[in-house]
């Protein structure tokens, strides 16, 4: 089976690896060794086997002034492609997003992404619960800084541990990954409304406990939609702080009305989805 996204159009890096190095030494059985190229690496991690639903990750370490991509890269990029058909007893994988980081183009929009070091959670469904599992995985993904470098990579792990040391760092990966959310819910972070401005405009009223670090990115119903990034408006109702974007990007011949969209709502601690008809 394959998982990706179609494309749209600091620590210290050698202390992070030696620290991650290490980690793999003590524990090779839960994490595929480091595959690595000049401004970046990934391996696979394993979580603990029990039942037919387990949990891996995908870890990559990026070089200082390097990152790579969301699923959605924002006004420009390349998002990471993901082919698990070559997995043993494994039905299906569907990869978790943890919440972006906005980085600027270079060209006036924003990209979509991630630096220093991000791991990607895994669910990995078994087709036999009594049979080992092996997780394949073919990886193509950029790193970008001044220019973007095309990395292709293949990794592979058994899951065999009852108890494995990955489980807090997929924990965290976890924990990362925004919580599905409904507009209006009473939470500190939520989206308050959804409405039109006109046929091609879409204005997004967030409330938020601290305007100066939340984040708003929005993903059409299929990959073929590219819409912007939402920018913050330069002026906001009391109590909430405003985001607008264009109807720009969606298929030709498409009429966005009704349109199932996808909010991607980022705090300076927590993140949110939301899935939203459009009006």
């Amino acid at each position: 089976m394959t998982a990706f996204v179609p494309v749209h159009a600091r620590r210290g890096f050698a202390a992070a690896l030696l620290t991650s190095c290490l980690a793999v030494g003590a524990s090779a059985q839960d994490a595929s060794p480091w595959q690595r190229e000049g401004h970046s690496a990934v391996r696979l991690l394993a979580g603990s086997r029990s039942g037919n639903v387990l949990l891996g990750g995908i870890a990559f370490q990026l070089q200082p002034g390097w990152k790579t991509y969301w699923r959605t890269p924002g006004d420009s990029g390349v998002p990471p492609r993901f082919d698990f058909s070559a997995s043993e007893n494994v039905e299906a994988v569907t990869v978790l997003w943890p919440a972006p980081t906005k980085f600027d183009d270079g060209a006036g929009g924003h990209s979509l992404g991630y630096h220093d070091q991000i791991v990607l959670p895994l669910r990995i469904v078994a087709k036999s619960t009594d049979k080992p599992v092996t997780l394949r995985a073919n990886i193509s993904y950029a790193v970008c800084e001044r220019i973007c470098i095309p990395v292709d990579a293949k990794v592979d792990l058994a899951f065999t541990s009852v108890a494995s040391t990955e489980d807090g760092a997929l924990s965290a990966a976890l924990d990362a990954v925004p919580k599905p959310a409904n507009v209006g819910d009473p939470n500190p972070l939520t989206i308050r409304d959804v409405k039109r401005d006109g046929p091609s405009n879409v204005i997004v009223d967030v409330v938020t406990p601290d305007p100066k670090n939340v984040n708003l990115f929005v993903e059409g119903p299929t990959p073929e939609w590219s819409l912007p990034v939402p920018a913050p408006a330069e002026h906001s109702p009391p109590g909430v702080k405003r985001f607008t974007f264009a109807l720009d990007g969606v298929p030709p011949g498409t009429k966005p009305d009704g349109a199932a969209l996808k909010f991607t709502l980022v705090g300076a601690d927590k993140a949110y989805e939301f899935n939203v008809n459009l009006p």
